[in-house]
């Protein structure tokens, strides 16, 4: 039994990770979209794989504050971990998620003693040298990675032996979208239990926390292994639903894009990972097919505005929102 300090904590996470009917609506859409778009399956594909790559960032910025401009690392390393096994033979597309979720686990653990030492402006530096390297050594390995021209002659396997990956991505979505979902929900477990309250805590205030028995640079090196292993899965689902990985899935602007999306949605609450990337993503092949030299003007023009009015991303501005609602029905009542 929890000392009776302790039990308004426990409470307040355990009200806070209960599911709201706006998350069932919100998960509810991608279901209905699979039968209302079927033309644009990849697409959307496409969506819930950069999704789970953001939600990634999300995790180690939003959450224990730590600064990234080379989390395409961990992506890269993911999709060609996926890409080898498939493409020597073993193709079966959960081994290969198992694979990629290792590899770049694995570099995130060995990255991580880099990325604790200094401040925010020295793990800018250090993760977008590691990317840096990376994309350097995928380049030159040509005999493994492929070099400029990627890596292909891929031979995944029916998903579950039973369900094979076709030209429309209909398997390729629903794939996408079952491993978001789970993904997503272990994240949202670990973020409302007393390991998230934890990071939340060092992000505020990482000097106070060690007089409470908090080992800051332990939970640091956990949650950017956690965010690593999360993007390195994303890389090897688009390996497998594409049946390709380019050299560029390491590169510099696949970090910098995923920061943007972030800032977009709004960091600290997942669900900003995933409604900046959809808004992303949809709005910059709606701008490229409407005008397709003055693309990036007007999508520039879309993040100034929801920087200048909506602080604190998308989600922020609608939990203010939120907030403001449920202050008017108090004070009506």
């Amino acid at each position: 039994m929890a000392p009776p300090a302790e039990r308004p904590a426990v409470a307040a996470l355990r009200g806070s990770a209960r599911w709201q009917r706006a998350e069932g609506v919100f998960w509810l859409l991608p279901v209905l979209a699979y039968f209302a778009f079927p033309e644009h399956l990849v697409l959307m594909a496409q969506i819930a794989i950069t999704g789970l790559f953001c939600l990634s960032l999300d995790l180690i910025l939003g959450y224990a504050g730590i600064v990234s401009l080379g989390h395409a690392a961990f992506f890269g390393v993911g999709g060609y971990a996926a890409g080898l096994l498939a493409s020597h033979g073993h193709g079966d597309p959960l081994l290969g998620l198992l694979g990629a979720a290792a590899c770049a686990g694995l570099l995130g653990l060995a990255t991580s003693f880099l990325v604790l030492r200094g401040t925010a402006l020295t793990r800018l530096m250090v993760t977008m040298g590691v990317a840096m390297m990376l994309f350097e050594a995928a380049n030159k390995l040509t005999d493994l990675t492929g070099g400029v021209d990627g890596l292909s002659g891929m031979e995944v396997a029916p998903l579950l032996g039973l369900f094979a990956f076709d030209l429309y991505g209909r398997v390729a979505y629903l794939y996408a979208l079952a491993v978001l979902f789970l993904l997503f929900v272990l994240a949202r477990r670990l973020v409302h239990s007393p390991f998230g309250l934890s990071l939340r805590g060092i992000h505020l205030n990482a000097a106070r926390m060690p007089a409470l028995g908090t080992p800051v640079n332990r939970r640091l090196a956990a949650i950017y292994t956690i965010g690593a292993a999360y993007a390195g899965v994303a890389g090897g689902l688009l390996a497998q639903t594409t049946q390709f990985i380019a050299v560029d899935s390491l590169a510099f602007p696949r970090s910098a894009e995923l920061l943007l999306m972030l800032v977009l949605g709004g960091t600290g609450s997942l669900y900003g990972a995933l409604i900046g990337t959809a808004i992303f993503m949809l709005t910059r092949n709606l701008l490229s097919n409407v005008n397709p030299q003055f693309w990036q003007f007007w999508l520039g023009l879309l993040l100034v505005l929801v920087v200048l009015f909506a602080r604190d991303g998308i989600m922020g501005a609608l939990q203010r929102w939120q907030a403001r609602r449920a202050g008017a029905r108090k004070a009506a009542a």
